[in-house]
């Protein structure tokens, strides 16, 4: 009775308050463990980092549906060097392989050719001709070719998929590639070698400290990135003329090297906002990486030299040897060697594909490259 008559003195104003505390403690106790579940889902049992980006983790508005699909145009950069040609043809191959398995979600096939006239691989590969840069403004750097014909392809081709996967010759596609971007957060590839947090000093040269912290520019080059088409017409022009200033400047030029253009990719996308959600599985590259297990594509941009006891001899030539520039002048011949036991089964893998590939395309030994 007494109970109830202090009950009936309290003031719900009092009431209302307590309610508000019983919020609050609940939201913030809910809010840590959902911090703490998101925390954990970047890491694995081992400690390690998983696949999400640790600057971004991919917001849960953005995830897709288990069974939405999102088809992506696979585009590279090619000249029409016999190099180039040859590798170009084993990855149309393997995309072909590959493109209508469960799983993928591989789109239509492009070949931006810049070298500003036909060739004879333009029956066999889809190919868009655009014109290179002006003689001797990419000053014997090829690779600055490739973000102006990015420029032109979005400008003047009709591409039907929303996404773009931007690749290179020397990519073998190994599975049936999904998507891997989410909305507004494209998918790239982390390079060790792309820092530009070490590189500060030269970065801010292109990318302002108003823009924000530097950590903003991803650690990543053009290739491969899944992105979304219109994000990449904003980009391009931005990424071309990064490329340029980059080049032109000697101190950056000399610290930057061959990955300048890449550098000025991840610049031009972090001034205009785009952070990429890093995925590791995107892409191996022996002989560095040992395994193919759950990888997408293989990268065999170096070289590949073992001697007759499996054991790597890098920057030596072995006494077996795979090096896509022993052949800068026409296609490896078919029948490969295979790598001598202990070899990792990554290159074990490149060979066979490659094998496989030149069996398989007609006329590979022909004038056809």
């Amino acid at each position: 009775m007494i109970g109830r008559k202090a009950m009936a003195h309290i003031s719900p104003l009092f009431l209302v308050l307590l309610s508000l505390g019983f919020f609050f403690a609940t939201y913030n106790l809910l809010t840590l463990v959902i911090h703490n579940r998101a925390t954990t889902a970047l890491v694995d049992e081992s400690g390690r980092h998983l696949l999400s980006d640790p600057i971004i983790e991919m917001p849960e508005n953005v995830r897709k549906p288990k069974n939405a699909k999102s088809p992506f145009h696979v585009a590279l950069t090619a000249t029409d060097a016999p190099y180039s040609k040859w590798q170009c043809r084993i990855m149309y191959y393997w995309y072909k392989k590959k493109k209508d398995l469960p799983g993928s979600e591989m789109g239509g096939f492009t070949r931006i050719l810049h070298s500003g006239s036909p060739d004879n691989l333009m029956d066999e590969i889809p190919t868009f001709v655009v014109d290179p840069l002006p003689a001797g403004l990419d000053r014997g750097y090829v690779v600055l070719n490739r973000p102006w014909a990015f420029v032109q392809w979005l400008e003047k081709a009709t591409i039907e998929e929303d996404y773009i996967l931007m690749a290179e010759p020397d990519h073998i596609f190994l599975r049936p590639m999904p998507n891997l971007a989410h909305g507004d957060y494209p998918a790239a590839f982390p390079f060790f070698y792309i820092r530009p947090a070490q590189n500060e000093k030269l970065v801010r040269k292109y990318y302002p400290e108003e823009y924000g912290p530097v950590t903003n520019v991803d650690p990543i080059g053009n290739s491969p990135v899944i992105i979304k088409k219109d994000m990449l017409e904003k980009i391009a022009p931005t990424w071309m003329n990064v490329s340029l200033k980059m080049k032109d400047d000697p101190e950056t030029d000399k610290v930057f090297g061959w990955v300048l253009e890449m550098y000025a990719y991840a610049v031009a996308s972090a001034l205009h906002g785009v952070q990429h959600i890093l995925q590791k599985d995107f892409m191996l590259q022996p002989p560095w990486d040992l395994e193919t297990t759950k990888k997408f594509i293989l990268h065999y941009t170096y070289g590949c030299d073992y001697n007759l006891k499996g054991e790597l001899t890098y920057g030596k030539i072995g006494e077996w040897r795979f090096d896509k520039r022993s052949f800068l002048r026409g296609p490896p011949p078919r029948n490969l060697s295979l790598p001598p036991p202990g070899v990792p089964e990554s290159v074990v893998t490149l060979v066979k594909m490659v094998n496989e590939a030149t069996a398989n395309i007609p006329h590979w030994d022909s004038e056809k490259i």
